[in-house]
């Protein structure tokens, strides 16, 4: 039955993103208009953030800052339905620039194992496919609480062309073992490294100056299997003429301490690697995430967003 609904969802996204590009991204600045008009959670969470790592703003600048924000992430939103329901060949043309391929050739021909730290910067989506149409690889994800949800997103990952190129690895404990096997036999493994991971599986580091709890299982990865770590994402770019979105591909190398055998060393050079990415334009950073949810022990600061559903 899952199943059966994930494919009725998909044949109604299918239908929907039919409509041309200029159609679509017009209908995402609607919804961002009726985010913001309504206050909706997303609004909210983007403007708690922003006071938490923007403190300085005059309040008409974090309302400017959040606008845009929701806007991008609306945006997103129909870009992505778009992503997954045409061919993945179709979707690598809005990819203009690329920059470090050959770095990201020449970590895979070495052999030791590669992992792609890909922060939810630009359309993340976007560079899923990218990387499936270059390499075989695993992605490991967080299943989302319903099974819809999840049925959902394993039809829309990979499509007919690349479906044996993709393995998709639950963020679980049988999940992490195969993630260890496949880096020490010379894999891919690509991993969202910024979503605040369960208490216990993390460390607190700074991310725009604030602590936040962050995995430590990428560093664990790159420490044990000594796989090379590199960063991935597909950047938005102006538009074209032709109204469609355009992307530009980044891959750039990891910092050496993302893998140290100190946790806390290992954490905090991730994010500041993380920071350093989102800044480039802070508007294509998914700020509308609860990214603090949870604080350092003794810190005496409650949850940031307690009365925001």
């Amino acid at each position: 039955m899952h199943d059966l609904i994930a494919r009725v969802l998909y044949a109604f996204a299918s239908l929907l993103t039919r409509l041309p590009w200029p159609w679509l991204l017009r209908l995402g600045d609607a919804a961002a208009a009726l985010m913001l008009r309504r206050n909706t959670r997303e609004a909210r969470v983007a403007r708690r953030n922003l006071e938490l790592i923007e403190p300085a703003l005059l309040p008409a600048q974090r309302e400017e800052l959040q606008q845009r924000i929701v806007r991008t992430t609306a945006r997103q939103a129909i870009e992505t339905l778009r992503l997954w329901t045409r061919p993945h060949a179709e979707n690598l043309a809005l990819i203009r620039e690329e920059h470090g391929v050959d770095r990201f050739d020449a970590a895979i021909r070495a052999g030791r194992g590669v992992i792609v730290a890909a922060p939810h910067y630009g359309n993340w989506e976007l560079l899923n496919q990218w990387l499936a149409a270059h390499t075989p690889l695993a992605i490991l994800y967080a299943p989302p609480e319903s099974p819809v949800g999840d049925a959902f997103l394993r039809r829309v990952r990979a499509d007919d062309a690349n479906a044996a190129r993709v393995t998709q690895v639950r963020a679980e404990g049988p999940g992490v073992r195969q993630l260890f096997k496949l880096l020490k036999d010379g894999g891919v493994v690509g991993i969202l490294p910024d979503q605040q991971p369960k208490q216990g599986d993390g460390e607190f580091a700074p991310f725009f100056g604030v602590p936040a709890l962050t995995m430590t299982l990428l560093g664990r990865l790159a420490h044990r299997t000594g796989a090379a770590v590199v960063f991935a994402w597909c950047e938005r770019l102006d538009s074209g003429r032709d109204g469609q979105p355009a992307f530009a591909l980044h891959v750039e190398a990891a910092p050496d301490a993302v893998g140290d055998a100190d946790p806390i060393v290992a954490v905090t050079a991730l994010n500041a690697a993380l920071e350093r990415i989102a800044r480039r334009d802070p508007t294509q950073y998914q700020w509308t995430y609860k990214r603090y949810t949870l604080r350092p022990s003794g810190s005496g600061y409650d949850n940031p967003y307690r009365g925001i559903r």
